[in-house]
């Protein structure tokens, strides 16, 4: 399945900073059709560093999209059955405006001058893609880790909008630790000189810093377990002879692989951004409690967590799913067994398609 990215422009946005950003523009692909009545809508949330291209191949590089083992023909998200939707995060830099961007007012890119975005900003734009679309309630959206945020969000902000929500691997709040991994990325890229301010568009990027920022990251993604397996302690070139710096062990090439390929692929301003509204997330906020807030929500939930994720351990799910009960909403919970951490979301999809099959069989038989 060939797809192209796709891209629909507003007049413009207000955030909750209360800055106004005009135009903005969203970057979007779907897969499967949408139905005469159309009700059979499912909105796929990307996490962190993924985009719009979640299924099928890409129309200009060819590559798959980062969820293509669940989405598309007889998948979890079946797109004989659904009409699928992606778009790529406000603040992004696949297409969707953000720091890289040009201002209309001075005529160069945003750089660090771009407003302070939000999740609740972010969904919000995405409500009004829906919208665009042609459509007025959603079956399900779905997301795991930052994508699982901006599912709660939409369950919150627009009850009536979303019919279920499957939030995967994911927390109503960072904590305190998942607050400083974030940070130490941020510093990272801003301690680069390169970065000089944020200014660094139509120069050389901080790609230093973002680098190391994605090493950082992707250590938290994977689990001991994993590491251990797929790299040991072996060195890269294996020779086993006495140590000195030039000796190189697999997961430290494996880290500065991933770092140098990240930075062929983000903006680092995107990421200072991003991150930052992740860390300001608290579905709590305005409500006064987790409990109140989801008390609003209406939708039918699946809750996933894996077992070996620690960067959002299962403690954070069950929070979410122990708030939902204790204002009697429609539930399920299941935590899956896995061996390769937070990644397990995007590798380990055998269990998880079943379950994300069956539920969303179940809400499209009973919807309202």
């Amino acid at each position: 399945m060939i797809v192209e990215t796709q891209s629909a422009r507003f007049d413009s946005i207000s955030l909750d900073c209360g800055a106004v950003l005009a135009p903005v523009e969203v970057a979007y692909e779907t897969y499967g059709e949408l139905n005469s009545a159309r009700t059979n809508a499912i909105l796929i949330e990307h996490a962190f560093s993924g985009d719009a291209h979640a299924a099928g191949i890409s129309h200009d590089g060819g590559k798959p999209g980062w969820w293509d083992n669940m989405i598309g023909p007889g998948k979890a998200f079946d797109t004989n059955k659904y009409f699928v939707i992606c778009a790529n995060v406000l603040g992004g830099c696949k297409g969707t405006t953000g720091p890289q961007s040009i201002n209309p007012a001075t005529g160069a890119p945003y750089a660090m001058q771009f407003p302070v975005i939000t999740m609740s900003d972010v969904v919000r734009l995405q409500k009004m893609l829906v919208e665009h679309l042609g459509i007025t309630r959603l079956l399900s959206v779905a997301g795991g880790s930052m994508g699982g945020m901006q599912a709660l969000e939409w369950a919150v902000a627009f009850p009536d909008a979303i019919a279920s929500a499957i939030p995967i691997a994911t927390t109503a709040r960072h904590s305190a630790q998942q607050i400083a991994f974030n940070e130490v990325g941020r510093q990272a890229i801003m301690a680069d000189l390169d970065w000089n301010q944020g200014n660094y568009y139509g120069t050389k990027p901080p790609a230093r810093g973002l680098a190391v920022a994605r090493m950082v990251g992707h250590i938290t993604y994977m689990s001991d377990d994993s590491m251990r397996e797929k790299f040991g302690r072996r060195f890269q070139d294996k020779d086993e002879a006495l140590p000195d710096f030039s000796k190189v062990f697999e997961v430290e090439s494996y880290l500065r692989y991933r770092g140098s390929q990240f930075v062929d692929r983000f903006d680092a301003n995107s990421y200072l951004y991003i991150t930052k509204a992740m860390d300001f997330f608290d579905i709590a906020n305005g409500h006064g409690s987790l409990a109140a807030a989801l008390e609003r929500a209406t939708a039918r939930f699946l809750v996933l967590s894996f077992t070996s994720d620690w960067l959002y351990p299962t403690y954070q799910s069950l929070e979410i799913v122990s708030a939902l009960r204790g204002r009697n909403r429609d539930v399920a919970f299941c935590e899956l067994p896995s061996n390769y951490g937070h990644d397990a979301f995007l590798v380990d999809v055998g269990e998880q398609t079943e379950l994300v099959r069956g539920f969303l069989a179940s809400t499209l038989r009973s919807k309202p």
